[in-house]
């Protein structure tokens, strides 16, 4: 029996997302604990998982707001250190008007980028079920080491590897770096979730079919989950492609942590059901209760603090199929 079911290592950053206008007629933003890892993390315990991180923040007051706020969500911190010299990462996020998001970084460098082989709780790697990481901890030599060592250290424990590339332009050196390590990434997972624009980046193809076919024959990847914004999202293993469509809001206010919440729960439907080849019609239940959870996060601000408990998931699709 492993003490954890998902250990995450990653950045945990602050998010500055918008929220109105001051009587100056000035942006006011609101500083958002974010970072996709910690937001898997978030929605895993908010259905009943126990969880830890791995990552490091500044010693300065957006630490101290982090790491109180990981530790409200009941994720184990013993993993996450603390850097006397570097500022914590920080996050600017912008709603462009077609919904979709811009970012800008204060991270050159930030804290989480300065977790090294010696910062790694390696218990934390030892006693998961799975071990879940995204392509932000390879952007620069220290913190891929220590992930490239995250990684081995889980795969000797015998956990399940999980992988979202989880792209931002901005923070790499190059596209060919950041192609070069999400491939890396690739070629380690067991679990892959991958949005519809990294796929069609990653393998030049537009169909989405073709592009995991192409991710296929080059990787052995027994579960792929696609998702694809407001069409939905699909599930490939080795014999079954399943799809369901996306719960559409009316009331969406900010995707941020829209696709954490998604891979959360994939994760989740795998502690629950175990490991193993799903049939179709389990692939579909999966991406179902999925699409619900991250189509509740849209309609609120930040994702983090704000991940949606089992009872408002299954109310989702409840009035749904009342419809």
């Amino acid at each position: 029996m492993k003490q954890y079911d998902v250990t995450a290592l990653g950045e945990l950053l602050i998010d500055f997302t918008e929220y109105g206008i001051s009587g100056q007629k000035n942006p006011v933003l609101e500083a958002n604990p974010g970072g996709a890892p910690c937001n898997v993390l978030a929605m895993l315990g908010k259905l009943g998982k126990k969880t830890a991180f791995i990552g490091k923040v500044g010693t300065d007051m957006f630490g101290d707001q982090l790491e109180n706020a990981i530790k409200e969500m009941g994720i184990d911190a013993r993993g996450l250190k603390r850097d006397e010299k570097v500022h914590t990462t920080l996050a600017f996020v912008h709603r462009k008007a077609d919904g979709d998001r811009e970012f800008s970084f204060c991270r050159n460098p930030g804290a989480d980028v300065m977790l090294n082989e010696s910062d790694l709780e390696e218990d934390l790697l030892r006693s998961c079920r799975i071990f879940h990481f995204g392509s932000l901890s390879l952007t620069h030599e220290i913190c891929r080491t220590a992930t490239k060592k995250a990684i081995i250290t889980a795969k000797e424990s015998g956990a399940l590897i999980s992988f979202d590339p989880n792209l931002r332009e901005p923070l790499w050196e190059s596209l060919e770096t950041a192609r070069e390590q999400i491939l890396f990434g690739l070629s380690n997972c067991q679990i892959l979730k991958i949005s519809d624009n990294e796929l069609q980046w990653l393998t030049g193809e537009e169909d989405f079919d073709c592009g995991i076919a192409a991710l296929k024959q080059q990787f052995d990847i027994p579960l792929i989950c696609l998702s694809m914004g407001k069409d939905g999202s699909r599930a490939y293993t080795k014999e079954f492609c399943a799809e369901y469509p996306a719960y559409v809001r009316t009331d969406a206010a900010d995707t941020t942590g829209a696709g954490d919440t998604f891979c959360a729960c994939i994760l989740n439907y795998i502690t629950e059901r175990g490991w193993k080849e799903y049939s179709k019609e389990e692939l579909t239940e999966m991406l179902q209760f999925s699409n619900a959870a991250a189509s509740v996060i849209t309609t609120r601000k930040g994702a983090l603090r704000v991940m949606p408990d089992r009872s408002e998931i299954e109310a989702v699709i409840k009035e749904s199929e009342n419809r």
